[in-house]
Formats: structure tokens, C-alpha cells, sequence
């Protein structure tokens, strides 16, 4: 037997009440005509979606009532899908309704058919968030803990993640600073059999020349001054588990050579020490440099590379990610507002626009930022534009072929729709002002999938 998915109606009126009973039938229809009935319908069916009236009793002309029964839902439910209708000054209750944290507004007389249709929207949305948290709660357990993305671009590197992270070669992770490449890193060997071993990570660039050695390879007591005790590298804390040597193109060619040895080898000595120590360490390593002309130009060695390289795994730019920004911006607001304790709950409309339109060149990590500042700086309980210090921001698109410019521009604009529209198709062609047959028929020629 298929369970009907559960619709509170939050409203005075009987005769609407059947109404609208009659009208949804394909739901489990629970009806209230107070606050108190409301928050008790809440509690006992836990219901994903709610039509709120905001004229209620005892203030049935007002929308004092509707306001505080709006806010007791969410505080009890956060991801409810709350639809207020009401006939008091519709703009402006609508607007402090969506402030307030309802998904949705529809002004009375209410349209049966467009209600549905909002109704049924709100469904679907609740349902894909919550196969996201599932599908995101999946992907913790198998090690891409921290992960988050939608686009195809990603879905490829995480991929070649899952099918290298077994094998037990040297991978080298390529891309700008702000990717996410440690996240990867630890995803990688989380997926690996050394999983059970320590993940030790070193920022080589983070480190002066002169001490990078003895963080790498260790030291033994009187070896120079101030090594007053033997204390191992990190090459050695990682045995039986894997190294990342994030921003490896900084390694300093002298360092080169040891570090080969190491790789070659498989043994270590020890800063002052003779004993050759044998290591069973898995690398993992990074660069946002261009390593290729490193070589070309004597500055990397191409023998420590091709060490190091078994594996090449290169990672988009935040850029190169359509519709990411917009998923990784919701992330981030639900993280900092509940770590901080405010009352933020989501981005205003044109807060999601300026994420969609700018560039990132400092990628997730320049993202992860503005939305923790924003969190901190907002006014209402929406992040708009201004707070993300985005307000009239854009940046202007690479002259191309017209060709190419046109399909690229093309597939970033069903991207942002469709994560705008959490995939659902009808929204993304209302957003990109086309019908849903030409909407299929673009995702068909471009290979793109809602």
C-alpha cells in the first residue's frame, strides 16, 4: 500500500478547509484552525509541506497569529515547506513572510489549480532535500566526507577518486588553491586499505626552506641546535598510511633529491642519524602550479614527477562548476547560522544571483568566506548581495567562437537554473523563459541530465 504524503492545512475557514480537502486528494490531508491545533498537527504527523492562512484566531483580520504559528513550525521543523496564503496587504505580508522563512506566498482568492501546482512543488523539493541529505550521509560513510557538489565535473574526479584510492600508486592532485584538494586527499585515503592508518598532511609552502627537511624526514637528538630529543618526520607518522604533501611544487630542489631517494627506496634517514628506517607510506600529493613547465624550465625534477604521478588528477576551478556555487552557498548559510546561532535561513534572490554571476577565482575556500561573513553581517533572516560584498559584481565572458560561446553560456544557464530549481524541470523553464519540451530538448543535445 503507498503512503499518501502528509499536507497540513492551517486554516479558520470550514468551508475552505473542504475545499481544499476535496482538492488534494492525493495527499493525507490534516486540517487546523488555530495556532495550538497547528503545533500539535506538526508534532504528531510531522507533515513536509503546510498551507498556512495567516488569519487566524484569535486575530483573524490581523496576521499576528499566522506570524507566530509560522515561526513555532519552523523552530519545531526547520525544513518544512510552509505556503502562506492570506488576503491581509498581500505584498507586504508576503514579503515578510518569505524574510520570515515560508517557502512560499499566495495571495487569496486562491486558484485551486495554482496552489496545487505549488503544493506539488513544494513536495518534490522536500523530497529531493532529503535524498540529498541521505545521499550526502552515503558519501560520509564512504570516506568524500566534506564533499558537496552536483555538477558532472566533480562527479568525474570523484570517480577516478574511488577507483584509484584501492590501488596502492602515488597520486598527484592538480588544481588552484581553494579546490578542495586535501578534502579529496582524505577521501582518498579514506576509500584505500590504509584507511586505518594516520593521514598526515604537510603544507610544504607553509614551511621555511631550512626546516622543511626536518619536518619531512625528522631529526635525531644534538643534530643542530635545539634538537634536544629524536623526533620522527611526518614521512615516518604516516607509516602504514598515507602523506599529502599539499603545494609539493615548493619542495626546494636539494629536498628533491631526498625525497626521491625516499619514493625509490623506500627508507629514510633521519637528520644527525645513519640508520636507514624503512617506511610504508602511500603519497598523495598537490599543486596549483603549473608542474609541467616546472620541469620543462629545471625547476622540479622529472624524475621526482613521474614518482609522483602515477596518477594525475586534475580538479575544476569553482568556475568551471556550474550550479555548485549556488548548492555550496545553501551549505555553508545552514552551517555558520547554526554554529553562530542566528537567525539567518537563506540567500535573497539577489544574493543567489550575484553567486551565480561572479567568478570565484579564490574557489570554495573564497565562497566558504563571504558566506560566514554574510552570516555575521545580515540584517534580516535572508543574505542579500550586499552582505556577501557582491552588489553589482560580475565578471565578463572570454571572447570565443560564437559557436562555442553560445553553448557554453547555454549549459551554464540550465546548470543554475536547474540548481536553483532543485532539478525540478518546470521551474528551470519558467527560469530560463523557455517551454519544458525545449528544455528536454537541450538537455538531450547537450548531454546534460537534470
Amino acid at each position: 500500500m503507498t503512503v499518501k504524503p502528509v499536507l497540513l492545512i492551517v486554516e479558520d475557514d470550514t468551508a475552505l478547509q473542504r475545499q481544499l480537502r476535496w482538492a488534494y486528494e492525493g495527499y493525507e490531508i490534516v486540517t487546523a484552525a488555530t495556532r495550538i491545533e497547528a503545533i500539535e498537527a506538526i508534532r504528531a504527523h510531522e507533515p513536509a509541506v503546510v498551507t498556512l492562512d495567516l488569519g487566524l484566531p484569535p486575530d483573524p483580520d490581523g496576521v499576528t497569529e499566522g506570524f507566530a504559528t509560522l515561526a513555532e513550525i519552523l523552530s519545531l521543523k526547520p525544513d518544512t515547506k510552509v505556503i502562506v496564503a492570506s488576503g491581509h496587504g498581500a505584498r507586504e505580508s508576503a514579503l515578510k513572510a518569505i524574510a520570515d522563512g515560508a517557502w512560499d506566498f499566495y495571495a487569496k482568492p486562491i486558484d485551486i489549480d495554482a496552489l496545487g501546482l505549488i503544493v506539488a512543488r513544494a513536495f518534490h523539493v522536500h523530497a529531493l532535500e532529503a535524498e540529498n541529505r541521505r545521499l550526502a550521509a552515503r558519501a560520509s560513510e564512504h570516506g568524500l566526507t566534506g564533499l558537496i557538489s552536483g555538477s558532472a565535473e566533480m562527479a568525474k574526479v570523484v570517480r577516478t577518486i574511488e577507483r584509484v584510492a584501492p590501488a596502492d600508486v602515488s597520486v598527484m592532485l592538480l588544481g588552484a588553491s581553494g579546490t578542495g584538494k586535501e578534502i579529496l586527499a582524505r577521501g582518498l585515503h579514506d576509500l584505500s586499505r590504509r584507511s586505518r592508518g594516520a593521514f598526515v598532511a604537510i603544507n610544504c609552502a607553509a614551511i621555511p626552506d631550512t626546516l622543511l627537511e626536518s619536518e619531512l624526514f625528522g631529526h635525531e637528538k644534538g643534530a643542530f641546535t635545539g634538537a634536544v630529543k629524536t623526533t620522527p618526520g611526518k614521512i615516518e607518522q604516516a607509516q602504514g598510511g598515507t602523506l599529502f604533501l599539499d603545494e609539493i611544487g615548493d619542495v626546494p630542489l636539494p629536498l628533491q633529491v631526498k625525497l626521491l631517494r625516499f619514493l625509490q627506496e623506500r627508507v629514510i634517514e633521519r637528520i644527525g642519524g645513519r640508520a636507514a628506517i624503512p617506511v610504508d607510506t602511500r603519497i598523495v600529493c598537490a599543486t596549483h602550479q603549473d608542474i609541467d613547465a616546472m620541469v620543462a624550465e629545471g625547476r622540479f625534477r622529472e624524475d621526482l614527477y613521474y614518482r609522483l604521478a602515477e596518477i594525475v588528477v586534475p580538479i575544476p576551478s569553482l568556475a568551471e562548476r556550474p550550479g555548485d556555487a549556488g548548492l555550496l552557498a545553501r551549505h555553508f548559510v545552514t552551517r555558520y547560522a547554526k554554529a553562530m546561532n542566528v537567525a539567518v535561513t537563506g540567500l535573497a534572490p539577489d544574493a543567489r544571483a550575484a553567486i551565480d554571476a561572479w567568478a570565484w577565482p579564490g574557489n570554495v575556500r573564497e565562497l566558504e568566506n563571504r558566506i560566514k561573513r554574510a552570516v555575521i553581517m545580515a540584517d534580516g533572516k535572508l543574505i542579500c548581495a550586499a552582505d556577501l560584498d557582491l552588489e553589482g559584481k560580475a565578471t565578463e565572458p572570454v571572447p570565443l567562437n560564437l559557436r562555442h560561446v553560445r553553448e557554453l553560456a547555454d549549459r551554464r544557464a540550465i546548470r543554475q537554473a536547474l540548481s536553483r530549481a532543485d532539478g525540478n524541470i518546470s521551474s528551470a523553464s519558467r527560469l530560463l523563459g523557455i517551454s519544458r519540451p525545449t528544455l528536454y530538448d537541450l538537455l538531450k543535445s547537450y548531454d546534460l541530465h537534470a
